[in-house]
């Protein structure tokens, strides 16, 4: 049986290197099928903050964040919706958002760190393998 190339691409971006690498590479996966991009950041908000609390200084960087990666997609020849969501965690709410815009895959940049004598990714990205309902696509850094 034949896979399905995605139609729906899921960018969860953070303003980090690998981030230009998942978004150009989500670009031309779905330019080939006439596709579309998602790209989305997510702004942890604390506990102790209601979710729609005056986050000036996140919002801005999560501005300039989407606009660079408007620009990528630009650059390629393709366009891109962006979003921000205000969330307690950022993993449940990339599921969310995977969910909510009905998406076949999530192509996520990740890094890999030391952590006690081993390698280690991030919790969200852990939370997105265990829980996305679709296809999930790590990108990492080569290794330093």
């Amino acid at each position: 049986m034949a896979r399905a190339k995605p139609a729906k691409i899921l960018v969860p971006v953070s303003g980090k290197d690998v981030d230009k690498e998942a978004i150009e590479l989500a670009c031309r996966m779905a330019s080939q099928n006439k596709g579309k991009v998602y790209v989305a950041h997510v702004i942890e908000v604390k506990r102790s903050l209601p979710l729609d609390a005056n986050l000036e200084q996140e919002n801005k960087q999560a501005d300039d964040i989407l606009m660079h990666a408007e620009n990528i997609a630009e650059e390629l020849g393709h366009e891109v919706d962006t979003d921000v969501i205000r969330a307690r965690e950022t993993g449940p709410a990339i599921i969310s958002v995977a969910m909510e815009q009905h998406v076949d895959s999530i192509l996520m940049g990740v890094d890999l760190r030391k952590r006690f004598g081993g390698w280690h990714i991030s919790d969200e990205a852990v939370h997105v393998l265990k829980n996305a309902p679709c296809r999930v696509i790590l990108l990492r850094q080569p290794l330093p």
